[in-house]
């Protein structure tokens, strides 16, 4: 007998924020405001499930919207790495 499981999408569940990869023109302007380097960002890694989902690779950049009850919306950045040394 062969199982089959359900894959859940976690971006359909309404407690996961929307996480999108960058192009190569929105990370350009994101660092030139922010006046850093895409090292200088705060990290996710590369086996974490919603990055799996997106097919992020190294070195990408996420974007992250989130809900806020002050801002209505408020925006987070990760580079995506392999791991933490």
């Amino acid at each position: 007998m062969i199982k089959y499981l359900n894959k859940i999408k976690l971006l359909n569940h309404n407690s996961v924020p929307m996480h999108e990869i960058m192009n190569k023109e929105e990370i350009e302007k994101l660092l030139k405001k922010y006046s850093i380097n895409k090292e200088h960002l705060p990290k996710i890694l590369i086996n974490d499930p919603i990055i799996i989902e997106i097919g992020a690779k190294i070195g990408d950049i996420i974007k992250i919207k989130r809900k806020s009850s002050t801002a209505e919306e408020s925006t987070y950045y990760r580079l995506v790495i392999e791991s933490i040394s």
